[in-house]
């Protein structure tokens, strides 16, 4: 299973890449079901002025629709970051079976950073997560990013008009 999981978190990489590549924070995802990619995703948020279109939730969606089901059972969810609390609750509605991420995200994680959404006790679906697969090498693309924007906005400052 570790091999496994690791070899489609580089699926997933590669998605956040092609976003990252599009202006987006580099954050990929990809539905896997009985060895099939049913979806692949990464954030739209910008290309979409969409602050929904995080690429969980895109993955999850397009995925149903391959399925003709909102369930998707027997279901993994690759993703390159912890999930926030839009994407858990979105995760948690259609029933995924396992989750597994790379990257944590202490600002913003519903895996077990800033809260634990995905395995709460109340709740009626509780998904499987692995953490960490892969971890720095989705944390390094992230890092390479905020580096790059960082030292754009110090090269050219806004100059108030």
């Amino acid at each position: 299973m570790e091999r496994e999981d690791e070899r489609w978190m580089a699926e997933a990489l590669v998605s956040a890449r092609e976003g990252g590549e599009a202006g987006e924070v580099p954050v990929g995802a990809i539905v896997v079901r009985e060895g099939v990619v049913l979806s692949r995703a990464s954030n739209r948020t910008v290309r979409d002025q969409d602050p929904t279109a995080h690429a969980e939730l895109l993955a999850l969606r397009a995925a149903a629709a391959a399925l003709g089901s909102w369930r998707l059972v027997d279901c993994t969810l690759y993703v390159t970051l912890e999930p926030c609390a839009m994407c858990a609750g979105g995760i948690v509605l259609s029933r995924v079976e396992r989750v597994v991420f790379g990257a944590w995200d202490d600002k913003a994680g519903m895996a077990g950073s800033v809260g634990d959404l995905l395995r709460h006790p109340s709740l009626n679906h509780r998904p499987e997560v692995r953490a960490g697969v892969s971890g720095e090498e989705c944390s390094a693309i992230l890092r390479e990013m905020f580096a790059q924007r960082r030292a754009r906005s110090v090269d050219s400052p806004l100059v108030p008009e």
